[in-house]
């Protein structure tokens, strides 16, 4: 019989480890098996987990929502051949300003492990126990959390000091200073959403849908800092060390694959359900789970990008233009992007 209902303890637990995580300085979660291969953090059971919520959905005819980088409407900014220009030509800031904002929000993720999330059985007709949903509070929350941020008290760093890692073995340790950190990543709230819920349950649902987003954006960010990583062009002078970063890079992305899945779990699975309104009435879950996600897709995929690379264009300019051949290196620059089509 397949295993639907998982114990905290069950959601927490990792592998045996034949060697521990260690990167340039850094002592890091997940570890080794005995073949050398890297294991994910808390995944023995996770894995299992969300596989089996998902053939249930499955089963019942109920589709996963799409939650791949199909839904963004643009590649990265500045491209692949953008990057590699400006690292070829003594630009590097814009890069390593990306790797250590990613490092620094990723940090931010462990605020899942403080989030008690309002016990949605309470608003929704069916029996939600053998569900990802019915799991937010039995650890899979927590676990993100400590994926993202780490754990303090052990001194095992998550996917912060894996990208502060990886940055250090592509640039070295301060090659620039440390850049302004966006406030927030996620889509604002400007107005209500989900008004036939109480603002703690909308507030829930909205953090699952951004935090999937994010997480959708970050596969385009794994895959170009891979590329620019391990291209034989640059980085000439760390040609090894450049390699080994773009494996830490692989191994983030390891980790983050099950996040993904159980968020996207989660969601669909809200649609599924039937739930109470605050006026005391039923709605379908997908009556407002499905415009709900399409805005927040459309802000990521659409408005966000816009807005981030209009930030980036302008920072880039003036790094180029400061330059005694600046007109020139910006005219380069700005004739190798290939935007993806809309």
């Amino acid at each position: 019989m397949t295993k639907l209902v998982y114990t905290r303890e069950e959601i927490m637990a990792d592998d045996i480890y034949a060697s521990e995580h260690l990167e340039a300085g850094y002592k890091l979660h997940g570890g080794f098996d005995s073949a050398g291969n890297y294991v994910s953090p808390r995944t023995l059971n996770r894995w299992p987990a969300v596989r089996a919520w998902q053939d249930t959905l499955k089963a019942k005819g109920a589709p996963l929502i799409d939650a791949d980088t199909e839904l963004l409407k643009y590649g990265n900014y500045p491209t692949v051949d953008q990057q590699k220009f400006l690292l070829q030509n003594g630009f590097g800031q814009t890069f390593w300003n990306s790797l250590t904002i990613t490092g620094v929000i990723e940090a931010r993720g462990k605020l899942l492990c403080e989030y008690a999330a309002p016990d949605l059985q309470e608003v929704i007709v069916e029996d939600i126990s053998e569900t990802a949903t019915g799991h937010l509070n039995k650890g899979l929350l927590f676990a993100h959390g400590l994926d993202e941020g780490g754990d303090p008290e052990s001194g095992v760093g998550a996917h912060d000091a894996m990208w502060f890692a990886a940055r250090d073995l592509l640039f070295g340790k301060d090659a620039y200073p440390i850049p302004e950190i966006p406030a927030s990543i996620g889509r604002p709230v400007e107005e209500r959403d989900i008004p036939q819920l109480s603002e703690e349950n909308e507030a829930l649902i909205l953090l699952l849908m951004n935090v999937l987003m994010i997480e959708v954006r970050a596969e385009n960010f794994f895959s170009f800092s891979c590329q620019i990583a391990q291209d034989k062009d640059v980085f000439t002078d760390r040609r090894a060390d450049a390699d080994h970063a773009a494996e830490l890079v692989d191994r983030i992305r390891q980790d983050e694959a099950i996040h993904v899945a159980y968020l996207q779990t989660v969601v669909s699975e809200l649609r599924t359900f039937t739930f109470k309104t605050v006026d005391g009435k039923e709605i379908c879950g997908a009556d407002f789970i499905d415009p709900t996600w399409n805005r927040m897709v459309e802000w990521h995929s659409v408005t966000n990008h816009q807005n981030a690379r209009k930030q980036t264009s302008e920072n880039i300019q003036k790094q180029l233009l400061a330059h005694a051949n600046g007109e020139a290196l910006l005219k380069s620059f700005s004739s190798l992007e290939i935007q993806k089509a809309a």
